[in-house]
């Protein structure tokens, strides 16, 4: 009896619409996208859960596995200093929620937060998820019988997967989504910034962006890293261009391919 591994499917959620992706064996196939509206008066991940389920309901297999990458829309990100008094994981929660409230003037209790794992001493990138959009997503994987292998957002996915790209040194990488972007700089071997803010898609804004964030690191620039999926095009700009998939015209699929 052979026993086949079950069918994995990866949910892109955009600012503007999902799209749903699928490993069978040693196959990758794209299988489609879904656009939504934003209203006012809900929030913005509702209508990406609507269109997650519309996908699903249309392509998963029951028993299948579901993992989940989110876009920079419905992600905040904030540089944690490190801090020789934080001794136990939930003061360390507690002193992150703290540096998000101190960056965006608000509490956060009610979004789950996601540290990456550095060397005592470091700076840590925090990243802040709706926990109801996590509730949401969980649900939504319960009620089509898939098992929810994890949620991440983007930055991550795409951080992790071009890092072999990335030589030794400072550096500045950039994550350029369709009208958003992340940028992460690195110095002296730690984190120094993360930035994420709206964004024209075009060479000019980006370039505007990238300088101004350099101007924070002084005199001798870094070395650039840019990865942009949801660029129809390469962008001319002085930086190593990282996991470009040209010829994807949705940009949901390019986000996919360059992390699949």
């Amino acid at each position: 009896m052979s026993h086949l591994s079950p069918d994995r499917y990866c949910a892109v959620l955009g600012a503007e619409g999902v799209g749903l992706g699928r490993w069978h064996a040693n196959q990758h196939q794209w299988l489609g996208s879904c656009g939504f509206t934003c209203d006012a008066t809900q929030p913005a991940w509702a209508p990406a859960l609507q269109a997650l389920n519309a996908l699903l309901s249309e392509h998963a297999l029951p028993g299948a596995q579901l993992r989940v990458l989110l876009s920079a829309r419905y992600s905040r990100f904030c540089l944690v200093p490190w801090s020789d008094a934080i001794g136990h994981p939930r003061e360390l929660d507690a002193y992150a929620r703290a540096c998000f409230e101190n960056l965006y003037g608000q509490s956060l209790d009610d979004w789950r937060i996601v540290l990456s794992p550095e060397a005592a001493g470091a700076a840590r990138i925090a990243t802040a998820l709706p926990q109801a959009l996590m509730q949401g997503l969980q649900a939504l994987a319960k009620e089509r019988r898939l098992g929810l292998r994890s949620v991440q957002p983007y930055l991550m996915a795409a951080y992790n997967h071009c890092s072999a790209q990335l030589e030794q040194g400072d550096f500045l990488f950039v994550l350029a989504e369709p009208r958003r972007s992340v940028l992460l700089l690195a110095a002296g071997g730690a984190w120094q910034q993360v930035l994420a803010q709206g964004c024209a898609d075009t060479d000019q804004a980006l370039q505007a962006l990238i300088e101004r964030t350099c101007e924070l690191y002084g005199e001798h620039l870094p070395r650039i890293y840019l990865h942009a999926p949801g660029r129809s095009d390469v962008p001319q700009l002085a930086a190593v261009q990282l996991c470009q998939s040209a010829g994807d015209s949705d940009p949901l699929c390019a986000m996919w391919r360059a992390v699949a």
